[in-house]
């Protein structure tokens, strides 16, 4: 069991944006969001060659700020995400991806049954889960 993404304490990373900067990757956050339900899916982030490549391919690829290189999603897992529409924010500093998913998961994730969850926003945290701060 991977005790970050199945385990039961809170391990926010709030150094993440700091590592993004340290390691010099020019990148934006984007947020993946499903065309039909508009549900958050997750939240990753784009180089300008991740964007290009979106836009040409009409499949969400991202920057993998971990491994340092596109992430075509769903190239390894068969989760892919066909793209409907870009959006850019105001201070043009974010993307909005609105996808489809081919299958039913988007998720690294599996949950109790081994099924690729439907989205990585798959906790909810409670005041009580604060204390840490």
């Amino acid at each position: 069991m991977n005790v970050l993404e199945e385990g039961t304490a809170l391990t926010i990373d709030f150094n993440k944006l700091r590592k993004i900067g340290e390691a010099r990757q020019s990148v934006v956050p984007v947020v993946l969001q499903h065309a039909a339900t508009r549900e958050v899916l997750f939240v990753g982030y784009a180089n300008e060659l991740a964007l290009q490549e979106t836009l040409k391919t009409r499949r969400a690829v991202l920057w993998s700020t971990s491994r340092n290189e596109l992430w075509r999603k769903g190239e390894t897992s068969g989760d892919t995400l066909d793209l409907v529409a870009v959006r850019v924010n105001c201070e043009q500093n974010s993307l909005l991806y609105i996808v489809q998913p081919r299958k039913g998961g988007v998720c690294h994730t599996k949950d109790v049954s081994g099924k690729t969850r439907e989205t990585c926003y798959y906790r909810e945290l409670a005041d009580t889960d604060l204390a840490f701060l």
